[in-house]
């Protein structure tokens, strides 16, 4: 960008972080922006479409933009007693799963035991193409009984970085290799009584380097375009937690950088 454009660039992010424009608000339209800031239209949607990509803003329907709300505009209380915990018995317990009763107790509440069920640490990978398709597999999974697609994935290894497993079970189970893979969040998917934390990551590009190594898990492999994700899903043929995460953040992130639409 120019000289002019950099200068409207500040300008813009200084509105936005000195709460002129608050957050969750509409910021002014492109004709009111390029008067006030005397910039030209094509030179300010150069500037909105790098606050686009930045998340500085986002797109409001079609023809206005606005500051994200963001988290800092949401306080959460901060009166709230957590959950005592006087201790904790294991029911079952094998190299899958483990089942215990926590003996808990609620603020104002009696005390009572409560189901616990741990399972393993896992990396859930979405691995993107230039083409805008997704690496997934056609699988059967007994206790559904059913198919669906599902992004590659599986267990931590104890001391393993959850990053490494997302690389390996990517290969073990597609036979492609992606060079490197970006952290996108971790979540727990059933958060009230089972113990699973889950790893997402986005890679970019992969190599193709030969068959899938692990036969139990590997499926029809396939580069699904992005484009089919939302119809897939309401087929109800994405399965897993972890696949719908990792998808619906890719399909966010791609709303937020899309290329700015002219206000009319």
């Amino acid at each position: 960008m120019g000289p002019k454009s950099e200068r409207v660039y500040r300008t813009i992010r200084q509105r936005i972080a000195t709460g002129e424009y608050r957050p969750g608000a509409k910021i002014p339209s492109e004709r009111t922006l390029s008067e006030d800031l005397d910039i030209g239209r094509t030179q300010l949607r150069q500037v909105l479409a790098k606050l686009l990509a930045e998340g500085v803003i986002v797109v409001q329907g079609r023809s206005s933009y606005r500051v994200p709300a963001g988290v800092d505009s949401v306080e959460p209380p901060t009166d709230l007693e957590p959950w005592r915990i006087h201790g904790e018995r294991t029911v079952y317990d094998n190299r899958w799963v483990k089942l215990s009763l926590a003996d808990v107790e609620p603020p104002g509440m009696e005390r009572f035991e409560h189901h616990v069920v741990r399972l393993h640490h896992v990396a859930i990978t979405a691995v993107l193409d230039d083409q805008d398709r997704v690496l997934m597999l056609w699988r059967y999974r007994f206790v559904p009984d059913s198919f669906g697609w599902e992004l590659p994935g599986g267990i931590v290894d104890d001391g393993e970085d959850p990053a490494v497993t997302a690389l390996r079970e990517v290969e073990e189970e597609t036979g492609w290799r992606p060079e490197s893979v970006e952290h996108v969040i971790t979540y727990q998917p059933m958060v009230g009584m089972v113990d699973s934390p889950h790893e997402i990551y986005v890679a970019q590009g992969a190599k193709h380097v030969g068959d899938p190594t692990d036969l139990e898990e590997a499926g029809y492999v396939a580069w699904v375009p992005l484009a089919d994700v939302p119809q897939l899903m309401a087929r109800g043929q994405l399965m897993g937690s972890g696949t719908l995460v990792a998808l619906l953040h890719v399909l966010s992130s791609r709303v937020k950088t899309a290329r700015p639409t002219t206000p009319a």
